[in-house]
């Protein structure tokens, strides 16, 4: 599958449990904020996801990034909680963009939205983290 690199947003852990994003080492407490600034490309910033300009019931026409896909790959030495650590910034950095959303749009968050209202909110944020099998990335532990 062709994908546009611009759409892929990749998150790597080392064997030493380092965080690396698009290249860069990162702190896991700045992870949040830059998954967000990916999803969101609120500023269609040409070095994140192409923004395509949709109708959704109930929310309207809206620009979403509904390409974009956040790569997450961790080495056979990674430890789990660091793993998990990295996975729950993620998740986290989608249900705070849907409570971010919901309250514009509806005046509550996310989980206080009926089922269809979910649904709207949800092809705004789908939630795209692709998990590859885990590789020898590198450093010794």
């Amino acid at each position: 599958m062709d994908v546009n690199k611009r759409n892929v947003f990749v998150v790597l852990i080392n064997s030493q449990n380092q965080l690396m994003v698009q290249g860069q080492r990162m702190d896991i407490k700045d992870l949040r904020t830059k998954a967000k600034e990916f999803i969101k490309n609120e500023f269609n910033d040409e070095n994140l996801p192409v923004l395509t300009q949709v109708t959704i019931k109930s929310i309207g026409t809206i620009n979403v990034t509904k390409d974009h896909v956040i790569s997450l790959q961790n080495d056979r030495g990674t430890e789990y909680q660091a793993y998990l650590e990295v996975q729950n910034e993620l998740v986290a950095a989608y249900n705070e963009l849907r409570d971010e959303i919901s309250k514009e749009k509806f005046g509550t968050y996310f989980n206080n939205l009926d089922e269809e209202l979910q649904n709207a909110v949800q092809k705004v944020y789908p939630q795209k983290i692709s998990e590859a099998e885990p590789k020898n990335y590198g450093g010794v532990k």
